[in-house]
């Protein structure tokens, strides 16, 4: 029997989901034989490899003078901050913790969007919106016992995505997004360089972690492709709460991969934060469907790298 369109986008989203995290978890072992400079550095030349050649096979390549569009360097630097964020974050705080924070980026999109281009948010959003940091706030916990610096590096990144997201808005339709993912991902590996001597310098890479970087690039693309996919095949409203299994499987890998067992106050924080993400999408729905938070899940969820 043939799925409906809603029930297999809701499958591709899941599979999406499931190629980020496991990247993460990837990247996140990778640190700790090397600097997160060298794993941008090394992961982001196999991306870009690998999305230029895609890139080159659909004519993307041809429209290179899109590149030097104002909105695509907003994105790309937008993308590079959270990126760098996102792995410093990654290296030192349990990949549940680091994942939990992302989740609020969609609420923060919002939040941007009502507050840069005047988008009309009712106050239940507002509430959803300041339960929903409440969430974060719990999670990163600041002046308790427990509490993180890199918690706070992890919120930079949700901050850096924001303002990319609200770029990626604005990109003309016309510009493809094979050629600013291409742009992003070459940025993505020369901040790697740049940042290499800083964070320590270069490691002799082995096979097995030259092998592992490279899947972790392919699991970001294979991410892409199923939630370019999701986004085609079903409503949007109806498949943007599977995002947020990308939480179960942060859950599930940092405890069988890193020994990390949440605490209460993340697990609290997490809850908070993605049920009020599902209360701002139920709002969305009954306001009429106009500009719904759900936007913030494509393909531009999370940093290119991450």
């Amino acid at each position: 029997m043939a799925l409906s369109p809603n029930i297999r986008s809701a499958l591709f989203m899941l599979v999406a989901m499931a190629g980020f995290t496991f990247n993460d978890a990837i990247t996140k072992y990778s640190s700790e034989s090397m600097n997160m400079a060298q794993v941008m550095l090394v992961r982001g030349a196999f991306a870009s490899l690998f999305v230029g050649l895609l890139a080159w096979r659909s004519g993307a390549l041809k429209q290179l003078g899109s590149m030097l569009q104002p909105l695509v360097a907003i994105r790309v630097i937008g993308e590079a901050g959270g990126t760098v964020a996102f792995l410093i974050a990654l290296a030192h705080l349990p990949i549940a913790n680091v994942s939990s924070v992302l989740q609020a980026l969609p609420l923060a999109v919002t939040m941007g969007a009502a507050l840069v281009f005047n988008e009309g948010v009712g106050w239940r959003r507002w509430l959803a919106i300041a339960a929903g940091f409440t969430g974060v706030l719990i999670i990163v916990r600041p002046g308790f016992e427990g509490f993180s610096v890199f918690s706070l590096v992890a919120l930079a990144s949700v901050a850096c995505c924001t303002v990319r997201d609200l770029a990626t808005k604005r990109i003309p339709a016309a510009i493809p997004s094979l050629l600013v993912s291409t742009a992003t991902a070459i940025a993505m590996t020369i901040v790697g360089a740049t940042l290499l001597t800083p964070m320590g310098g270069w490691t002799p890479l082995t096979g097995r972690a030259t092998a592992l970087l490279a899947l972790a690039a392919v699991l970001v693309l294979i991410g892409y492709q199923f939630i370019i996919m999701a986004m085609r095949a079903g409503e949007i409203s109806f498949i943007a709460p599977f995002r947020y299994t990308s939480l179960l499987w942060s859950i599930v890998l940092g405890l069988i991969i890193f020994g990390d067992v949440p605490d209460l106050p993340m697990v609290t924080g997490a809850t908070i934060i993605i049920g009020s993400g599902l209360y701002a999408l139920y709002r969305e729905r009954v306001v009429g469907r106009r500009r719904i938070v759900a936007e913030s899940t494509g393909p531009s969820m999370a940093p290119d790298g991450i």
